[in-house]
């Protein structure tokens, strides 16, 4: 039996996810959080509705870590397209994370994104986790994210996200959520759903709900079998 920590930013994210529990949902109220409970399978479940950005992400894994003891964090939530090889509703497992707002390169000999103790860029997530997720789902694509606190609707930007980091996908939670995780120990696994590419904001809001449904059996099946 394991304790499995969920973070999720916003309702529209979490609430097909919950439409297809048959568990009985508990609810708690933790300061800034709504925390939900309920087991899938014979794990615990403990999924924090967080909030949008970094700051509320890293605190509500923080709450999962400290307060209810996660054995594992997983971040789900959607996520923009940077390419066009990966579409809106396409459901994505992410490899490795850049927080792209992160710059001491002007103090240190470090590259934009880089955190001290970090030998690149990137912030891998873990890897027996995505193991697991591609058990299950052997053609989901691996990608590196880039994460800050701002939605990225403008394509100078997507450029620059894909040739200075290889990014193939971009939101504004899960570098809060890894480093958190990583920090206290405890593996982390980040996927997610696109709701939006070259429409920009018009076609997130077109999509979002849609994109939220596309990973719920997969999330299903992966808490049932860790």
């Amino acid at each position: 039996m394991k304790n499995i920590g969920m973070v999720v930013a916003m309702q529209k994210e979490l609430i097909p996810f919950l439409k297809s529990q048959n568990a009985e949902v508990i609810s708690e109220n933790r300061k800034d959080f709504s925390v939900l409970k309920f087991k899938i399978g014979d794990n615990n479940i403990i999924c924090v509705n967080s909030g949008i950005g970094e700051i509320y992400a890293s605190a509500a894994t923080q709450t999962l870590i400290g307060e209810y003891k996660a054995d594992i964090v997983i971040n789900f939530g959607v996520c923009g397209t940077l390419c066009k090889e990966i579409k809106t509703k396409e459901v994505v497992l992410v490899k490795g994370i850049v927080h792209y707002d992160f710059d001491l390169s002007p103090i240190d000999d470090v590259k934009v994104g880089q955190y001290p103790g970090y030998s690149s860029q990137i912030i891998d997530t873990d890897e027996s986790l995505r193991n697991a997720v591609l058990q299950i789902m052997p053609e989901i694509k691996e990608v590196v994210c880039a994460s800050a606190d701002k939605f990225v609707a403008d394509e100078q930007i997507k450029k620059r996200l894909r040739d200075s980091f290889g990014a193939s996908v971009c939101e504004m939670e899960c570098a809060g959520v890894a480093l958190t995780a990583k920090n206290a120990g405890v593996p982390v696994l980040v996927i997610k759903a696109v709701s939006d590419g070259e429409g920009g904001v018009e076609e997130y809001h077109d999509t979002v709900e849609q994109a939220s449904k596309a990973y719920i059996g997969l999330i299903n099946e992966l808490s049932d079998k860790l």
